[in-house]
């Protein structure tokens, strides 16, 4: 039993002098896919002209110049209700880091007592009464470093719950940018699909004026009313899907729907970008993105959950004072029922070593699961960027190419109406030519909106822009061990 004391004091006083934090500091292993040189090349499909290889900017919704945007964007970020949702989770995950930070101040406890005791079914008058008054204090010494990687666990999931904050930000602004260019991109395919409309409807008026004078049928009177109403049929969805993405803008708002911004319902033409698009490279990727940033702290509060894991394997000593009166209630207070005492305080849970040995086991599982989720997540971040970086620049030779169709259609269907006036080629030419420049004004609208859509999907999966207040990243071949994402050590165990 003595041999057994004088062990648990020489490991309390080692502890002491080596003041040593149980478990493994963390360090990014030099093997994840965010240390790689690979990952932070250049992107294989920015090389089109629309990219620029300059980084993107903070606010990549100015990119536009666009007021009304800004403007929208601005109220949601204020009253979007997943915004509120986030920033209350991370109001509380603060909060929880300041209870993990009490756990290393003084505490204090009161205790106060009284009893009255007696052997039968009544009270005599002389029956003995007692009280008791106690005040405690006692200070962790935090020897094997548990409170304090308590407190680096819990800094980590706060950091991790604020990007994932961030993260909500980033959608809210897309998903305001894709509901205010879509309801200009419908817009706009009204205006298009209206355009052929009043064609088709004119052709249908010059039908009938040959066919009373005798130069037509109603056979072409019939086919003429055909292709018009299959235009006119078309307007009705337009102006649903045009209310949908107003709807959608006001919700994103925190709006009732029915109070969606009206001067955005009036919007004939969606935002453009004035330049190309600014897009960097995969390590500042690695850096802005906030999922990829909220699963690097997820890391690294797992990799300190191991350390407070492991301090349970040894003595727990506090520095403690106590003070109090205690004595029969007839006496009162008297200078012989006070006392004191000061001293260590020492607990240790030495028989379940077993039991704590198994959760230092599974903590290091959950830190494992955790590197591969951040391994995940870097690697969704480099493939959603470069697919939308491709699907974006591929769209832009589409709808090129759709233009120049639909100006040549144009110009055919004005070839045959002309030729059909002067007797020169038949109906069904000019029914055929119309009918291709409906498809090829459908197709370039089409085209234009999804272009619109992927300008959205590809700034989203840039990352938003809420990291500028962070340091600068060093590149791959040089960085440096302030950046949490640029400690390249082999994370130990």
């Amino acid at each position: 039993m003595i041999a057994t004391a004088a062990r648990i004091v020489a490991i309390a006083l080692a502890l002491a002098l080596a003041a040593c934090v149980s478990g493994p500091d963390y360090r990014l292993p030099a093997d994840a896919v965010a240390a790689s040189a690979q990952a932070g090349r250049a992107f294989a499909s920015s090389r089109d002209p629309a990219y620029t290889s300059a980084e993107p900017a903070d606010r990549w919704w100015r990119l536009y110049d666009d007021p009304r945007l800004d403007a929208y964007v601005a109220e949601a970020l204020r009253a979007n209700t997943d915004l509120r949702a986030a920033d209350a989770n991370l109001r509380r995950a603060s909060a929880v880091v300041l209870e993990y930070r009490a756990q290393g101040s003084l505490r204090t406890d009161a205790t106060a007592s009284a009893t009255l005791s007696h052997a039968g079914g009544y009270v005599p008058a002389s029956s003995p009464q007692a009280y008791a008054l106690g005040i405690n204090w006692s200070y962790p010494l935090d020897l094997a470093g548990g409170i304090r990687r308590g407190i680096e666990a819990a800094d980590a999931q706060a950091q991790a719950v604020a990007a994932a904050r961030d993260q909500v930000r980033v959608a809210v602004a897309a998903a305001v940018a894709r509901a205010y260019v879509g309801a200009c991109s419908v817009n706009r395919t009204l205006a298009a699909t209206q355009r052929v409309l009043d064609t088709q409807r004119a052709t249908l008026d010059a039908t009938r004026r040959l066919a009373a004078g005798g130069r037509g049928t109603q056979f072409d009177v019939s086919r003429a009313q055909a292709a018009a109403n299959r235009s006119a049929a078309a307007i009705p969805h337009l102006i649903a899907e045009r209310q949908t993405a107003l709807f959608e803008l006001a919700a994103l708002m925190g709006r009732l729907p029915a109070d969606y911004p009206q001067e955005a319902a009036g919007c004939r033409q969606p935002p453009r970008l004035p330049q190309a698009i600014p897009v960097g490279d995969g390590w500042h990727l690695i850096q802005r993105r906030p999922d990829v940033r909220a699963a690097e702290r997820s890391l690294a509060a797992a990799t300190a959950t191991i350390g407070v894991e492991t301090a349970k394997l040894y003595p727990q000593v506090s520095i403690g004072a106590s003070a109090g009166a205690a004595d029969a209630l007839r006496r009162g207070l008297s200078a012989d029922s006070f006392g004191a005492s000061l001293g260590p305080l020492l607990s240790w849970n030495w028989p379940n070593r077993s039991s704590t040995q198994a959760r230092i086991a599974a903590a290091g599982a959950d830190a494992d699961a955790a590197l591969a989720s951040f391994d995940g997540a870097a690697l969704q971040a480099l493939r959603q960027t470069e697919t939308a970086l491709s699907a974006y620049s591929q769209e832009i030779e589409r709808e090129r190419s759709l233009a120049l169709a639909r100006d040549d259609a144009a110009r055919a269907s004005d070839q045959a109406g002309r030729l059909f006036r002067f007797g020169r080629t038949g109906f069904i030419d000019v029914l055929s030519a119309e009918a291709a420049l409906a498809d090829a004004e459908s197709a370039l609208a089409a085209s234009r909106a999804q272009s619109a859509d992927r300008q959205v999907d590809l700034f989203l999966a840039l990352g938003g822009g809420w990291a500028e207040a962070d340091p600068a990243p060093a590149r791959p071949a040089a960085r440096a061990a302030a950046d949490p994402l640029s400690r390249a050590d082999v994370r130990s165990r």
